[in-house]
């Protein structure tokens, strides 16, 4: 999604979750309630030009979010089309998106899957929708700006920040399991898995399961 104008900045600042004058940087476009609407990559491409990428199917709920919260802003909102391609070294926490570049790809879904699990990074439809908040999905220390000025959701984002802490957080598993399963630890329900692969799972886990707990899978 282009944001193009005077007042792109000003706009996307009061809009956005992160501070847009550092872009590149990662944000998330909230609900006043601080639930997820989208994840979203902010790049700039020139004073005033903005280019909000955001995951497959999100487009027009991005724009049509923006839209309804321009009013008088000068700033046009429109769609654009890209290639992407994922560049990483084996290390996906430090993977590089490149856009219309004359790359193939070397890489199967399967192993791209495997590595995002690995590095514990939440994905939309699976660990991110709008029920989840950004601190339980860890969100909170990639996407979000406590300092920068008031945006959607702002309140309780920070509420939760200061003076409390998630019930549940998104951790990485050892385990063969399937997504949706139920994890156990002792005679208590404390989390559900994600997504999974061979050996290795994402779940969401209560907060007060220890770090080294052995659960098990419900059923």
């Amino acid at each position: 999604m282009a944001v193009r104008g005077p007042e792109a900045e000003d706009f996307l600042q009061r809009m956005l979750s992160n501070d847009v004058a550092q872009a590149p940087c990662d944000a998330l476009l909230l609900t006043p309630k601080g639930r997820i609407i989208a994840p979203l990559r902010v790049l700039r491409r020139g004073d005033g030009d903005f280019l909000l990428l955001t995951e497959p199917g999100l487009g027009e709920t991005v724009r049509g979010t923006l839209l309804r919260a321009r009013f008088a802003a000068k700033c046009e909102i429109e769609r654009e089309e890209h290639t992407s391609i994922l560049v990483w070294d084996g290390n996906f926490a430090r993977a590089e998106e490149q856009l219309d570049a004359a790359v193939a790809a070397t890489a199967e879904q399967d192993e791209l899957e495997r590595a995002r699990i690995e590095a514990g990074i939440p994905a939309w439809g699976k660990e991110i929708d709008e029920t989840i908040l950004p601190a339980e999905a860890g969100l909170d220390r990639t996407h979000i700006s406590f300092t920068k000025g008031c945006y959607p959701g702002q309140e309780p984002i920070a509420r939760l920040h200061y003076r409390g802490h998630a019930n549940r957080a998104l951790r990485v598993l050892r385990m063969d399991a399937r997504a949706g399963a139920e994890l156990r630890y002792g005679d208590k329900v404390v989390g559900r898995v994600t997504s999974a692969v061979p050996g290795v799972a994402l779940a969401y886990v209560r907060s007060e399961v220890p770090q080294d707990a052995e659960l098990e899978l419900g059923g």
